[in-house]
């Protein structure tokens, strides 16, 4: 299976890059503003925009152009400050705005950076959208008279109304008083709430990683680096540890041994508890081609059907509308709780897990690994030569080994939408089988380069 982006700026999640190059300069962002107010425009109402950012040093950069964009075609902009991606989606729609803006490059090093777009009714925009906002980008669009040029303004009060909506979907029925949590907002847009939430419910929290300077987001720490968190819960003797990522719209977890949690274990005890609890809308749930097998064979034991969708949460969101069922999430950290947000949200999942734990009294390590996976083998390759995924000799490759492998594994081979890179993952039974297969792989992309 191969999937090539054919957009020109956006990519799996928004608009993404390095700062002050191609598509993440001033000029380009200007124009997407620009486009996306012109575009987004409502003639029967108000017609602004809510924005918000992480903590990269270019965010005040890409703030301003943005804000520019938006106001030349007479967009009101309402700006957040430093706000997880979920809680931009939120606030979006509870304020009614035309669209909610996250600038935020997730969990990528400062000097990327990226634009996140949700709709009015808080989900990310789609495909369709996309390529048309494009094509504005580069026709160009028609600005605002003088006199109707919009106005800028910034929001009071909104981390409060994010805490409180998280606090609302803690329903354990008691508080997590006397439990010891480690939380790692990756110097990140959580820094403050993140820890802030856990201390409200009643939680002893340890909080690292919450001190950003602009450039340490992500740097050795969070959802990419989460040595330091499972450091720092042995130390702590801590029953549960949590990384965010840089918009804190992903979770990885730890228990209390130390051990990783992987992301299909934790969709699969969440669904467990769901399907238990007569939570779980459908009997379907949601997850993307990057899943692993063991988590299809153990949901199908319980009677409930994976349904996989492309990878990018946004995909994960469209089939759960589809199927009209309430859960999906990425193996990566993206959990979508659709009962309660419209994306994936790293902090509300972190609370959904507290309550599962309390409810069930158990520990994070008798709940959260409640499977066996299939081996499987990730590799990651250049993809400068942008056109070798469709190379012939690539195709047949792949072909041989998924034929091979039969029913007992599979290969996906894509384009990453986040950074210049193919992804490429092998899985079945037999590890020796997955790993020459990776091999046989690799080297068919380098006879193409």
């Amino acid at each position: 299976m191969t999937k090539i982006n054919k957009k020109k700026f956006f990519g799996t999640d928004g608009v993404r890059g390095e700062v002050n190059k191609f598509p993440m300069t001033p000029e380009i962002i200007l124009k997407l503003g620009m486009s996306l107010g012109s575009y987004f425009q409502n003639d029967s109402r108000k017609n602004n925009v809510l924005i918000g950012k992480d903590t990269r040093l270019s965010g005040y950069m890409l703030e301003s152009a943005l804000v520019s964009g938006f106001t030349s075609v007479g967009t009101d902009v309402i700006m957040v400050g430093p706000m997880p991606t979920p809680a931009v989606a939120m606030l979006t729609h509870s304020l009614e705005a035309n669209l909610g803006v996250i600038i935020s490059a997730s969990h990528n090093l400062y000097k990327d950076n990226g634009i996140k777009i949700f709709g009015s009714d808080g989900h990310k925009i789609s495909d369709s959208d996309e390529l048309e906002i494009e094509k504005r980008i580069m026709d160009g669009v028609s600005l605002s008279h003088p006199d109707l040029v919009g106005r800028a303004t910034r929001l009071e009060g909104g981390v409060g109304r994010y805490i409180e909506n998280l606090k609302i979907n803690f329903k354990a029925g008691k508080t997590l008083s006397g439990m010891k949590i480690v939380i790692d907002s990756a110097n990140g847009a959580a820094y403050r709430i993140a820890p802030q939430v856990l201390r409200e419910l009643g939680a002893t929290v340890v909080s690292i990683n919450d001190k950003p300077n602009g450039v340490n987001i992500n740097d050795q720490c969070g959802s990419t680096c989460p040595e330091k968190m499972i450091r720092k819960v042995l130390e702590e003797g801590a029953d549960i540890g949590f990384a965010l990522d840089g918009d804190a719209d992903r979770l990885i977890v730890c228990d209390e041994k130390g051990c990783l949690v992987d992301g299909d274990h934790l969709i699969g005890a969440i669904v467990n508890y769901l399907k238990k609890n007569n939570e779980l809308r459908k009997n379907h749930v949601v997850t993307t081609s990057m899943s692993n097998l063991g988590l299809e064979i153990y949901l199908k034991k319980l009677g409930i059907k994976l349904l996989r969708s492309e990878v990018g949460d946004k995909y994960v969101l469209e089939k759960m509308i589809s199927f009209d069922t309430n859960f999906g999430a990425e193996k990566s950290g993206h959990i979508i709780f659709l009962d309660n947000s419209t994306t994936g949200d790293g902090l509300l999942a972190a609370i959904k897990l507290l309550s599962i734990m309390l409810h069930e009294n158990k520990k994070s390590s008798e709940i959260f690994h409640p499977f066996k996976l299939f081996p499987q083998i990730l590799r990651n390759i250049d993809s400068s030569a942008s056109n070798s995924i469709e190379s012939e000799i690539v195709k047949e490759t792949i072909d041989y080994h998924n034929k091979q492998l039969g029913s007992s594994g599979r290969i996906l081979v894509r384009q990453s939408g986040t950074e210049p890179l193919i992804r490429i993952m092998a899985e079945g039974t037999d590890t020796k089988s997955i790993k020459e297969a990776i091999h046989s792989i690799e080297k068919s992309f380098q006879k193409v380069n």
